[in-house]
């Protein structure tokens, strides 16, 4: 046994983690990871890079079967999806070796294995040191972390079904879709959320047979109405089936060998592949938290707004403590906790301040507060839609059925919320994270000078449009 000592040990070399490491390393503090599997987490390895970098393929495709839109004779393509995973991996591969660099250079050690929070023991009167294990390799060493800080950053993984738990087969996790080696002719994605249809989406426009299968009401239930009904719109206008309000249960599953049959409310489904997308839990076993004061709240790690928990020298960020899950939220609330170990003033995060992007065709965005918000907490305010149709550039990339809108406070003119679907929405998002961190009002957001043409002109519009000054709409 190998006993190492240092200012701060972080469990989880997430995008959390890492990040956290080099603001650590900034702040001067001796830190050392420990990761299982790569570096980067499900962000760079299954989840939002691998996703995007597929999406890209798929909207290729799209592009290829309606280039006839744009004056050029329209092709089907051949899906090749092993050179559509080689080119994943490519990225993948070039990011995850960006971050091993970076971990050199700030001069962090990563610990390769299952680390486990013990209790007070001979190495220190307080629980929190660290016990790195090697459950694949028997022969190994446990190696053990003395620390004055712990960071917990371990994320989240795929929920199943308690009746159709995932066999990596037919029943497949959207970590498992980072492994296809084809289309499936006809795949169930059980769940409407943002992973369910960012999924829908790649797999209709890469010519799956698709039908997204939602147990609520609503597709997305935390973004504004008429967003997602034009989401639901333009995908069903792609050949995406949608049965919502369908609960399903084991009775509905019959699971044969190469395929599925699912009763639903109006009859029987036949599929090859189901992807169930219900969410994420966190990952908090086998950590050792009952060697700890750490409380667990339907299994999220609890913290106050320093991101300590009961533990105060022990902290929790990202998927685990259950905020939003999202990636730049868990980098900033990383951020934000090792500033406060440093006893550097962190910034406080604004949760209504956070981007939420879907990254389907068309894309979606919003930040702030929805209506539904609002009236649930008696906010005044106004709304004001703007569509693509007014804005050049966005006819011109065929995006003139998507649309802006933005919630003003009718008394200060502050932008409560603002919503996108359209071409470019994931990146315009940004600049209303900027107005709204700025605290710019609507007026200013659309008194500043936007380039034209321009897709970003939507935003201008908006803001106008807030003050009754709309130009083109």
């Amino acid at each position: 046994m190998m006993a190492y000592e240092y200012d701060l040990v972080i469990l989880g070399g997430g995008t959390a983690g890492y990040v956290a490491a080099i603001k650590a390393s900034q702040l001067g503090l001796k830190t050392a990871i420990v990761e299982k599997e790569n570096l980067g987490g499900t962000c760079l390895h299954k989840g939002c890079i691998p996703t995007k970098s597929m999406l890209k393929s798929a909207e290729i495709a799209h592009s290829m079967r309606n280039a006839d839109l744009y004056g050029i004779s329209s092709v089907t393509p051949e899906i090749d999806m092993s050179k559509i995973q080689g080119r994943k991996q490519e990225v993948v591969d070039r990011m995850h070796g960006g971050v091993k660099h970076l971990m050199k250079k700030h001069k962090v050690d990563i610990f390769s294995g299952h680390g486990r929070i013990l209790g007070p023991s001979i190495f220190s009167p307080m629980a929190g040191t660290v016990a790195v294990e090697h459950p694949e390799d028997e022969e190994a060493e446990s190696e053990i972390l003395i620390n004055q800080n712990v960071l917990i950053s371990t994320g989240s993984h795929p929920r199943a079904l308690p009746f159709l738990p995932f066999d990596h087969k037919l029943i497949l996790s959207s970590d498992d879709m980072m492994g296809l080696d084809h289309i499936p002719s006809r795949m169930a994605i059980i769940g409407g959320g943002v992973i369910g249809l960012e999924f829908a989406s790649m797999l209709t426009d890469l010519g799956s047979e698709v039908t997204v299968i939602e147990a609520g009401d609503h597709l997305v239930p935390h973004e504004d109405k008429d967003i997602t009904n034009q989401l639901r719109k333009s995908l069903e206008s792609r050949g995406v089936t949608f049965k919502i309000g369908n609960a399903l249960d084991e009775s509905s599953i019959d699971k044969q060998e190469e395929s599925i049959a699912l009763s639903l409310d109006d009859g029987e489904l036949s599929v090859d592949k189901v992807l169930v997308a219900i969410g994420r839990g966190p990952n908090t076993d086998d950590l050792g938290l009952t060697n700890t004061k750490i409380k667990l709240n339907k299994g999220y790690i609890e913290t106050n707004s320093n991101y300590q928990t009961d533990d105060a020298h022990i902290y929790a960020v990202g998927d685990v403590i259950g905020n939003l899950q999202l990636a730049h939220v868990a980098t900033k609330e990383a951020i934000a906790a090792v500033e406060h170990m440093a006893d550097e003033n962190p910034y406080p995060i604004d949760y209504n301040s956070v981007p939420r992007c879907i990254y389907t065709y068309p894309e979606v965005a919003a930040i702030g507060m929805t209506e539904a918000v609002l009236k649930q907490q008696s906010i005044d305010y106004s709304a004001h839609k703007v569509p693509f149709a007014a804005v050049g550039k966005a006819v011109i990339s065929h995006g003139d059925k998507g649309f802006g809108k933005i919630l003003v406070d009718p008394e200060t003119k502050d932008i409560l919320g603002l919503s996108l679907i359209g071409p470019g929405a994931t990146e315009l998002i940004n600049e209303a994270a900027l107005a709204k961190f700025l605290d710019a009002s609507a007026l200013e957001l659309g008194s500043a000078i936007h380039a034209h043409p321009s897709i970003g002109e939507v935003l201008m519009e908006l803001g106008l449009d807030a003050e009754d000054k709309g130009i083109h709409v």
